[in-house]
């Protein structure tokens, strides 16, 4: 597939190279059941590339049909009590905005479905959630009558529902073509100017401001900023009335609706493009040294004889393995979600262990792949009477 040369968000054909590389997984997410498989698994190119004119950002190597979403696919964090009470806190604060009550919510890309559920419990309106990942045997509520799941990808099939409220929560960053699929969303809507639309993605200008390359992975094919996701909204016919940061500034919400036209730039956080250029730069120029420095504090700890474990086995996990090269330098791999434990890390074969798997390793180091849950996890190994040196990535 050749790269992308015109900017899939504006259409700019005026494009800087960010940051290459040859070869990453094509899925992080997707369980793998064997070592071979997992060190055998399917390869692609990271080639990012900037849009100076909007903001955005994009893998211009980036080719959908190597992707394979399905009901083997997790990608679930709602294993952290974290992540469930910043699961809660937003849905109380979109049943606490909208009065949705007996009118109909859909979800593109609703993952395993945490948050349509608790939002139909919370407000009492009706829920539709189409994911290709969904896992109806998982799902356990009293408003299950108000609730349909589909296992598919949203397109022009679904263009006939109806909502009354519209959420995306962390699914248009695996979307190539951001610019036709809010197009599509908008003509879905029609004249209907009452409805909601909330998107959620994780934020790039933290991204750059960490050079977390972590964060940089193939299924994410777009990485917006707070300007760059309003610019694209405004440019395809939405209102954009709230934009806002969140759990710990890693992602960013927009909430918009339907206009008649392009609408125009006002809310602060959209006064970022030429900041975003100015990180582009600095990410470009500083990532060698990134890299660099991470791979010699882990051989530091290996010289000293330490075992290293590497907490979280989703995405953050499998870029930063496969970009340093790691290999058995990494002792062990583990998290909490159950149904991830005893499958194999894809792209670098470590077996993804459980917290009781880490009684018997004992480790001294533990990198932290997300900062924000360094406490719950600290308490998770102090209950084993465990007490290795946390290190979140930053």
């Amino acid at each position: 597939m050749s790269p992308a040369t015109t900017c899939p968000a504006c259409g700019g054909s005026t494009l800087e190279p960010v940051w290459r590389v040859p070869s990453v997984p094509v899925h992080s997410c997707l369980m793998v059941e064997s070592e071979a498989e997992a060190r055998a698994f399917p390869r692609g190119r990271l080639d990012l590339v900037f849009c100076p004119a909007c903001g955005f950002l994009f893998n211009a190597a980036f080719d959908p049909a190597v992707q394979r979403y399905s009901p083997a696919y997790e990608e679930t964090q709602a294993f952290s009590p974290r992540f469930l009470r910043f699961l809660a806190e937003l849905c109380e604060d979109q049943a606490s905005e909208y009065e949705l009550a007996g009118k109909l919510a859909l979800e593109i890309g609703c993952g395993k479905g945490e948050f349509l559920t608790a939002l139909v419990e919370r407000t009492g309106c009706r829920g539709i959630g189409i994911d290709p990942g969904f896992r109806p045997e998982r799902l356990a509520t009293r408003a299950a009558s108000r609730l349909t799941f589909v296992r598919d990808l949203y397109g022009p099939a679904w263009s006939r529902l109806a909502p009354d409220y519209l959420a995306c929560r962390h699914t248009l960053e695996h979307i190539g073509p951001v610019g036709a699929f809010v197009r599509d969303i908008r003509r879905t809507l029609g004249d209907r100017s009452d409805t909601v639309v909330m998107f959620e993605v994780p934020d790039l200008r933290r991204i750059l401001v960490e050079q977390a390359f972590w964060d940089i992975y193939y299924e994410h094919a777009s990485y917006f900023t707070a300007g760059s996701l309003a610019r694209l909204f405004r440019r395809e016919q939405f209102a954009v009335h709230a934009l806002w940061r969140c759990y710990d500034d890693q992602y960013v919400v927009l909430e918009a609706r339907p206009a008649t036209g392009p609408t125009t730039s006002t809310l602060p956080l959209e006064d970022d493009l030429a900041e975003t250029r100015a990180l582009v730069s600095a990410f470009r120029a500083g990532i060698g040294q990134k890299l660099a420095e991470l791979r010699g504090r882990i051989e530091g700890w290996r010289r000293e004889g330490k075992r290293i474990a590497v907490w979280g086995s989703g995405s953050k996990a499998v870029a930063f393995l496969v970009v340093l090269g790691l290999g058995a330098e990494i002792t062990a791999v583990v998290d909490v979600n159950p149904f991830k434990q005893g499958r194999w890390l894809a792209g670098t074969g470590h077996r993804i262990l459980g917290p009781d798997d880490l009684v018997a390793v004992r480790p001294e180091v533990v990198l932290v792949m997300n900062p924000i849950y360094v406490d719950e996890i600290r308490r998770d190994l102090e209950s084993r009477g465990l007490t290795p040196l946390l290190v979140p990535l930053r």
